[in-house]
């Protein structure tokens, strides 16, 4: 099973992916090129902006992927 399978497994049975779960799952360390890999291959992803909070207290924002 490729990174692109189990990213795209883990969207069908999950939902979504960020690129935090990605690697603690997976190891994929380059989710966005993935994700990219999987678009040129024809399957619809959306991208959604998230913001949260770090350990620090701070606003962070990052990507949660998603198929369309």
């Amino acid at each position: 099973m490729t990174q692109c399978d189990r990213i795209l497994q883990h969207m069908k049975d999950f939902g979504s992916i960020t690129a935090l779960e990605a690697m603690r799952e997976y190891g994929v360390m380059r989710l966005a090129s993935r994700i990219n890999d999987l678009k040129k291959a024809g399957i619809e992803v959306k991208r959604e902006m998230v913001t949260a909070k770090n350990r620090y207290g701070e606003s962070v924002a990052f990507a949660r992927y998603s198929l369309k």
